[in-house]
């Protein structure tokens, strides 16, 4: 097809040419307008943009800079207005492309607008690979090129290393340990099968398949994990377009059972949370299209479902769910980033307060957060070290207006410090915003749209560097104290820098095993860091459970304050930089208060040998575990009698766990003399 091409250059003579319809032959452009009748050449294999796939078509060009410049891609047009465009950059051979730049609803003209801009440095000399294609439509469409002053980008404060991975499933969209020792895993869905690469101490992971029962509802809009039998084994929560489903693993990780919800369920973000605080995890789930629904645990992990009394618009707009404590009053609230066009109300963002009995409160317009709207995740953390969670609110279209920074006053009320925070430029959109400290240095930074990571000044100021990698699952998946991104069939690998970090893995015990819920303190020269333990931020993806904190250049950690949903608080003084701690809720309890009232253990002190008394003959105790007081585990032992031998240990308190064949667990402290 004919391609007509419009070249303006400082008012000069209109020109005009032909485009050519694949890679190899593109056709080579400046800075100027163009003109483009359709898309119908060889499509793309993989992309830079958001929503990134393969396409059955494109339109190629090139470009090759006579100097270093600041460059601008734009179908934002008005000629365009109403119309839809994607496009990726790419540089390297047509059998080698390597993503550059992209966009996908990245403009500001229309409500909403889903036209296209990005701006990219590029270096004089490199010829740079331009493909439109087809992913939404073939239309007609302009689009500019223009050249910039070239403005230096920052130095990165830390870089990515691919590393690709063998992960073939339908669902690519999840990294939380699955087995139990606390290494980031990483899972695959496919209809009838589990996948999951289970992380190895050496930096490999050993691929386990396992059959499921199939199901008609499966993770294509979100995943949740969390352990809903308390049995050391993370489970499943599918997320799909018509319904819930649940894949409860058993305690051997050798199966798993499918729970479905029958309920019609429009899924956008769904999450495991203990919504009543009785130890059990529950689940909760956005709807799209009618208020939302979750499921209490009955307490032997069978869900029940109900719906309404947690955001309960009529017509939903129900998107990115997050749990968080933004009153620092030891409970879980809820904030839903809300997604809907016009001005039909369901596009107002939600904040409902835990009242702390099982119900909630929507305080949307007190606090200043009933705001219209087209988001879907919400990025929620402490950005600037003052002990109050903040929100950054991401649009995915700026058709209500832009990104929102958000400041926790501390007396349940917000201000908007989006100006001169850095996203009041950032042009950037998506549907994934999540909150984590990528260069360790003790501030949380914001993953976000267009391959960029928005790193902490440390004053409610973001500075935008662009990575490889596109928003995913976070975790550390080679257990480095750095955290990774996973994109599909690749693992982008933080190289990391000289900051120092800690690491919490938490097992609860009168609260849920992962201790989801809970707030987690850090206190050193920095003063105070909070994290809130929670499945499932963003909107689709599932990252890691475990609680990672940056110290920067700090050499020591004053003390680690652990707030557990059940009202327990653990604190562990003095803890060692640069490692991963396991604490076990109550291990910071007095000596002679056992957690679980269903057993006691004598002598104690003890020298050689402690034996248990059980309240129930049925009590069916196979194994014990012995941690010391910093969380590190010293010694584990089968049991075939209700005794356990402890003279190998050196004197000093400890922490018993006490589990059945079942996984489920029985906690005491003990000192050893």
């Amino acid at each position: 097809m004919k391609k007509k091409l419009l070249f303006c250059v400082f008012g000069l003579a209109i020109t005009a040419g032909y485009s050519q319809d694949n890679c190899g032959s593109a056709l080579a452009i400046t800075a100027g307008t163009y003109v483009v009748d359709g898309i119908n050449g060889t499509g793309i294999t993989s992309g830079c943009s958001p929503n990134t796939g393969s396409t059955s078509a494109a339109e190629w060009y090139s470009y090759t800079p006579t100097e270093d410049y600041t460059v601008t891609i734009t179908t934002d047009l008005q000629v365009n207005f109403g119309g839809d465009t994607r496009f990726q950059v790419y540089k390297g051979t047509c059998n080698a492309l390597v993503c550059v730049a992209g966009d996908d609803d990245g403009g500001i003209l229309g409500d909403p607008s889903y036209l296209s801009v990005v701006t990219f440095n590029v270096t004089q000399g490199v010829t740079y690979t331009i493909a439109f294609d087809n992913h939404w439509n073939s239309n007609a469409f302009t689009f500019q090129l223009s050249e910039g002053e070239f403005v230096p980008p920052p130095v990165l404060p830390i870089t990515f290393t691919a590393q690709p991975i063998t992960l073939n499933n339908t669902y690519q969209n999840c990294v939380v340990d699955m087995n139990g020792d606390y290494l980031d895993d990483i899972v695959g869905v496919s209809n009838g099968l589990i996948t999951v690469l289970h992380q190895n101490t050496n930096g490999t992971f050993t691929t386990t398949n396992t059959p499921t029962l199939s199901t008609s509802f499966l993770p294509s809009w979100s995943i949740a994990a969390g352990d809903i039998d308390n049995n050391g084994r993370n489970d499943l929560l599918y997320g799909g377009g018509s319904g819930v489903s649940f894949m409860k693993q058993s305690a051997t990780g050798d199966s798993y059972v499918y729970m479905g919800g029958f309920e019609y369920v429009f899924s956008q973000r769904s999450n495991f949370v203990d919504l009543n605080k009785d130890g059990h995890l529950d689940a909760f789930v956005c709807h799209d299209i009618a208020p939302n629904v979750y499921y209490l645990n009955d307490g032997t992990g069978i869900l029940n479902f109900y719906q309404g009394g947690v955001g309960d618009f009529p017509t939903g707009g129900n998107y990115g769910s997050i749990w968080v404590d933004y009153d620092n009053d030891g409970d879980s609230d809820l904030f839903i980033a809300k997604c809907r066009g016009g001005n039909s109300g369901a596009n107002i963002d939600e904040l409902h307060r835990n009242n702390g009995d099982g119900t909630f409160t929507n305080v949307s317009v007190e606090a200043g957060m009933a705001e219209a709207s087209q988001s879907w995740s919400s990025a929620w953390a402490d950005y600037n070290n003052d002990g109050y969670m903040d929100a950054f609110i991401g649009a995915s279209s700026f058709a209500t207006g832009g990104h929102k920074v958000r400041k926790n006053n501390g007396d349940g009320t917000f201000t908007d410090v989006t100006p001169g925070s850095g996203f009041e430029t950032f042009q950037g959109q998506d549907v994934e915003n999540v909150a984590h400290d990528f260069d360790n240095d003790g501030y949380e930074d914001i993953l976000t749209a267009n391959h960029t990571i928005m790193f902490n000044n440390k004053n409610f100021t973001f500075t935008a560097f662009q990575i490889p990698a596109s928003s995913g699952p976070v975790g550390d998946l080679n257990n480095d104290g750095f955290l990774d991104i996973q994109n599909g069939s690749t693992v982008f690998l933080n190289a990391g820098n000289e900051n120092n970090w800690i690491t919490i893995n938490l097992q609860g015990v009168q609260s849920n095993r992962n201790g989801i819920g809970a707030r987690v303190e850090l206190y050193g020269a920095w003063g105070k860091q909070i994290r809130d333990v929670r499945s499932g931020d963003g909107f689709e993806y599932m990252s890691t459970l475990n609680v990672h904190f940056g110290i920067g250049t700090a050499e020591t950690i004053t003390k680690l304050v652990i707030k557990w949903p059940s009202g327990i608080t653990d604190e562990i003084l003095n803890p060692t930089i640069n490692q991963h701690l396991l604490v076990v809720e109550t291990s910071t309890l007095g000596v002679n208060n056992p957690v679980d009232s269903e057993f006691s253990l004598y002598p104690n002190p003890a020298t050689d040998k402690i034996s248990f008394n059980f309240k129930s003959t049925d009590a069916a105790i196979t194994k014990a575990d012995v941690y010391d007081i910093a969380g590190k585990k010293v010694l584990s032992s089968e049991l075939t009698a209700n005794s356990l031998n402890v003279h190998s240990l050196n004197s000093g308190t400890y922490i018993v766990i006490l589990r059945d064949a079942d996984g489920k667990s029985l906690s005491s402290k003990f000192i050893k003399k």
